[in-house]
């Protein structure tokens, strides 16, 4: 009897492909080579193949894998790809499928970094013509950051020591791990929603020092939306002065270090009191220089005004004595002394005239002397009262709540001289 040939069914060789597959090549497997046609299809997975040189291997990446790398892959793009490889029975063909995929040469950190800078640069998102302008003198800070770190202390630290008078805002979020980028984008939108209540003149997002993955939350592209979006004018404070983030690209302003936070948010208070003393002296200055080209001006008024009257009078006065010698020579005795009284009079009324005139320059110089001695702010001093301003500050204390028990306080008297004194009981 001929032995008969074994007739198998398309579904049974492909089960025994698939059989001989999974016995004799490893779970796992990690595979080299070069990224070629690339495709995401509408359900998000991927599809494309891996070559070299020599071969071509069909490949799969499901999307709940693809949405975890952390670089975007794309054609002629050298990769290493960790995975298995199992029968398509449908189609009978095997595929490589990938749960795992960096570039090569590069890490894919790195890779993601620049590709994120390129597509948001191509996008506008650093352009300086978006960026807000930080507020001179800000007076309410919040602070996006670990409450556990060290950070949120050096920013604080840095605030407090240049501008005191500054009212800080924690808002706790994480600051590096899966989802900590979207917790930090939600944090400065919520921030923003509220803000017409808040009322805060600037957002500082940060952290300490890490790893590029430490760093990565930074780098995300939820948060570069929202820093671009946020109506708060927001500092980037991210790591030591060599680390760059894409939030440092896309804020309104980049503090090196948390602790250079201060130093870009706010001014140093002494230099601010030097500046406000520097204007005071040059106000000062110029009312003093007003009111002498004041006393000058009247000056001038007042000699141009008797040279005037005095021209006048002369002119006046020889106009009638040629009248009154042409009267004396046709008739000197008819009319002698009515004119006589009539010179004298005309002299009484000029002399009346010119008294009154001087009196109205004098009164006009005597309003524009009070007036000018009305703005000069030390005037108070003259009328037996005192300037008390809190040494710490440099602040006038008006009020019982601006100065606190312990403070030094300055009293400046009418002779210039001032009084220390120590606030003990309120």
């Amino acid at each position: 009897m001929q032995n008969r040939t074994k007739i198998y069914t398309v579904s049974q060789v492909n089960s025994i492909i698939k059989e001989i597959l999974e016995n004799n090549l490893p779970s796992r497997l990690a595979i080299a080579g070069q990224i070629t046609n690339w495709s995401i299809a509408r359900s998000g997975h991927a599809y494309f193949d891996l070559k070299d040189e020599n071969a071509l291997l069909p490949c799969v990446c499901w999307r709940s894998k693809l949405d975890r790398l952390k670089f975007e892959p794309e054609n002629g793009l050298a990769a290493i790809a960790k995975g298995y490889i199992d029968l398509y029975s449908p189609h009978g063909k095997f595929q490589f499928y990938v749960e795992s995929m960096q570039p090569a040469g590069v890490g894919a950190l790195q890779l993601a970094f620049e590709q994120m800078v390129k597509r948001l640069e191509t996008q506008g998102l650093f352009d300086d013509a978006h960026k807000k302008p930080l507020p001179q003198y800000p007076q309410r800070i919040g602070i996006l950051t670990s409450e556990s770190g060290a950070a949120v202390h050096d920013i604080k630290d840095s605030i407090h020591n240049r501008w005191p008078p500054a009212e800080l805002f924690l808002y706790p979020v994480p600051v590096q791990g899966e989802g900590a980028a979207g917790q930090i984008a939600a944090a400065i939108r919520d921030v923003n929603r509220q803000n017409k209540k808040l009322k805060l003149d600037i957002l500082i997002v940060g952290r300490g020092g890490g790893s590029l993955e430490d760093l990565w939350a930074f780098n995300e592209e939820v948060l570069a939306k929202a820093i671009f979006d946020s109506k708060i004018p927001v500092i980037s404070a991210v790591g030591h002065e060599v680390d760059t983030t894409i939030a440092d690209l896309v804020a309104d302003a980049r503090a090196s270090t948390p602790t250079k936070a201060g130093v870009v948010a706010v001014p140093d208070m002494q230099e601010v009191l030097q500046h406000v003393e520097n204007l005071k002296n040059r106000l000062l200055s110029q009312l003093k220089f007003l009111l002498h080209s004041a006393e000058q001006q009247s000056d001038e008024l007042c000699i141009r005004l008797q040279s005037s009257v005095k021209h006048l009078l002369t002119d006046t006065r020889n106009k009638l004595y040629a009248i009154a010698e042409q009267i004396r020579k046709i008739e000197p005795h008819r009319s002698l002394r009515k004119k006589t009284v009539d010179l004298n009079n005309l002299q009484n009324q000029a002399n009346a005239a010119i008294t009154a005139i001087i009196n109205d320059c004098r009164m006009q110089f005597t309003a524009q002397i009070n007036r000018l001695a009305g703005l000069n702010p030390k005037s108070i001093l003259q009328r037996g009262y005192s300037i008390t301003t809190n040494k710490k500050t440099g602040l006038l204390v008006k009020r019982l709540n601006d100065v606190q028990i312990g403070e030094l306080l300055n009293t400046e008297l009418t002779d210039e001289n001032f009084i220390e004194s120590e606030v003990t009981k309120k």
